[in-house]
């Protein structure tokens, strides 16, 4: 295990961000979080994520690591002692846990996006429909994953949890916005009943901010279009 300082390059209401300091309190671990404005690129960001620019990054020592899914994995293998691992042992069963986290950084975050920024009802209708096929499809390979247990990963909060978790406040606070049914229990009542199960625990509900100030948020974006 590599020793360092701890540091957390981020803005408030990015999911992706959500995710670093989820498993980083699932881990137990001490760290800086620096709020950076990314209207106005800090030599920080640009120093520590020269190529994408944007957050999170997380800087180990003398470390940079950058991509939330990177992040991710490089805390729970440095950190393979603490805690349940992240990702199944067995080799098929990671690959399908990182497609399927591939498929909602993908699909589900554009199809939110589509919804929350949609300046016409047709469009808005047709990413309402893509966010259903994309829970839907989510729904099943929880079925499949979870094996009848409480999380995508099983008994203890994984990978695949911490990925589609870091967009549950989002998905709710786009259903305020737009009117529309997202997580329906009628359609998805697996992933409903998933939620909860995931939002009761501490650590990870201690590091999302109101859903009042991410929907105030998600408003003011919607003015600029």
């Amino acid at each position: 295990m590599v020793e360092g300082e701890i540091k957390l390059l981020g803005t408030w209401p990015s999911p992706f961000v959500f995710r670093v300091k989820m498993i980083l309190e699932q881990k137990g671990l001490s760290y800086d979080y620096i709020e950076l404005n990314l209207s106005n690129k800090s030599e920080l960001l640009l120093k520590h994520n020269p190529i994408y620019k944007k957050v999170p990054a997380l800087i180990h020592g003398d470390r940079n690591i950058c991509e939330s899914p990177v992040i991710l994995q490089y805390i729970d293998e440095n950190w393979s002692k603490t805690g349940t691992p992240l990702l199944p042992v067995d080799p098929y069963e990671r690959a399908i846990a990182r497609f399927w986290a591939m498929y909602i950084d993908d699909k589900l975050l554009s199809s939110l996006r589509g919804i929350l920024m949609a300046t016409t009802e047709e469009t808005k209708a047709e990413k309402i429909s893509d966010t259903h096929v994309a829970l839907q499809l989510l729904e099943g390979a929880f079925k499949k994953c979870s094996a009848g247990k409480d999380f995508f990963a099983g008994d203890s909060i994984g990978f695949l949890d911490i990925i589609l978790g870091s967009f549950t406040i989002w998905i709710r606070v786009v259903e305020n916005i737009s009117g529309a049914k997202l997580l329906d229990e009628t359609k998805v009542p697996l992933l409903v009943e998933w939620e909860k199960r995931f939002l009761t625990v501490d650590h990870i509900n201690k590091v999302f901010p109101t859903i009042e100030r991410l929907e105030e948020y998600g408003r003011s974006l919607r003015a600029t279009t």
